[in-house]
Order: C-alpha cells, then structure tokens, then sequence
C-alpha cells in the first residue's frame, strides 16, 4: 500500500500522504515520509531556492500515533516514538523551506508533525487543530512541548491547546497559520527568495535548538498503561 507520493513541480516538491484514511503515524508511514525527503535531498541540484510543500488526501492531515497498531507493546510504543524523532529532526534540518499544507484535521502527533514544517496553511472553512493528549488521558512528551512553545507564541492560546485540549480552526490560529495562502501560491513565492538550502536548514536548526535539544528522551515509553487505555477508547 502506497504511504505517500512525491511530486516534483519546478522548484517545488509535492509530498502527498496518499489515500482516504487517517494518516496515522506509524513506522510504515514515517520510513515512506523519510525516504521522500532523502529522495529530494539526493537531487543536491534543486536543493537551493526549492520548497518542500507536505499535503495529504481525504479529511486528515494525520490523526496522531497509530495507538491501534502499538497497542500496549512497550517495544512498539518505543519504536514509534523513536521513529517520529528521527522525521522531526529530518524536517528541522532539511535544506529548504517547508510548507504543511492541510485540507483537514492535524491532531495530537500529527500536529507536531505539521508543526515541524517552517509554514502552515490551512482551509478556511473546514480542518482543526488539535492536541487531544488531555482528553485521552495522555502526557504530553516534553518535546511535543517544545515544538508546540516555538510555534504557538500566544501563552494563552498554548495553554488553552495543551491543557484544554482545544481545537483551533484556521482562524483562530492566525499566528501559526498562513490562512490568506494556498500551500503552492506561498511556496512559489519563498522560491523566488532563492535562499541557499545548507544555510537555511543550519540557520533553522539554531532557531529550534530546543526542540533538538530535548529529542534524546523517550518519555512515551514510560506511559505505557496510559498508551493502553488510550487505545481503548479509540
């Protein structure tokens, strides 16, 4: 089963999670996301003044961790985490701009996901954003907490999303949503900036320090009965 697909146009590259469903996060899904993005990075000649533009079918951007398919296997849950990691920090140092571009949903996981893009445009008239940890009875990785602090500039709009769980539609995320820009229009334009794609991404991971500082710690793993519960009561 085909997990994304990628596209080049011009300077910009189309990577499009495929297929009606949720998009959940697994390591199926993030080893396909993964090679996509060594593919773009192989093509070291398009790598400067090019845009990376993430896109997905039906009504999910993606709906979080597949907590059906780890169930409660610690090694799972580890494997996931770990997995999920390694595509952030491939996203905070990838050599070129990058655009999350959701027609739908981007919950718990899968927003962390759209928020290690440099850009987030979204529908006006339909999708939500939303950590969905306090509902489900989930601790929030500290990390997750990181990348959520470097997007989400208001405190209270960020603690209303982590501890109330609140869904935030395109208008109520106008600091971290690009809502007046579809995802092609405003790549095209970062385009034309021509910005060196090594810098860029060297430059960007100085500015998410934190976010790769914090990485290295596995705090899902220790939630274990919680990841159990949780998938309960999907």
């Amino acid at each position: 089963m085909e997990m994304c697909n990628l596209e080049k146009r011009g300077k910009l590259f189309i990577l499009t999670l495929t297929g009606e469903d949720e998009h959940r996060i697994n390591p199926a899904r993030i080893d396909a996301i993964r090679s996509a993005l060594n593919q773009i990075r192989s093509d070291s000649t398009s790598l400067s003044g090019s845009v990376l533009i993430t896109t997905a079918h039906g009504k999910f951007f993606s709906n979080g961790y597949d907590l059906s398919w780890a169930g409660s296997s610690p090694d799972k849950i580890r494997l996931m985490s770990s997995k999920l990691r390694e595509l952030v920090a491939d996203l905070i140092s990838f050599p070129m701009p990058t655009v999350a571009a959701i027609t739908g949903h981007a919950c718990a996981a899968g927003l962390i996901f759209a928020f290690c893009h440099d850009y987030i445009v979204m529908r006006k008239d339909r999708g939500f954003l939303y950590m969905s940890e306090t509902d489900i009875g989930l601790k929030i990785p500290a990390w997750f907490i990181a990348v959520i602090s470097c997007k989400i500039g208001d405190a209270k709009v960020r603690r209303d999303v982590v501890l109330k769980a609140k869904k935030l539609t395109a208008e109520q995320a106008l600091e971290t949503a690009e809502t007046a820009e579809g995802g092609v229009e405003l790549g095209e334009k970062l385009v034309k900036n021509g910005w060196n794609g090594q810098v860029y991404g060297e430059n960007r991971k100085q500015l998410y320090r934190e976010i790769l500082d914090k990485l290295g710690v596995d705090e899902i793993t220790d939630d274990v009965n919680n990841v159990a519960i949780a998938t309960s009561k999907m």
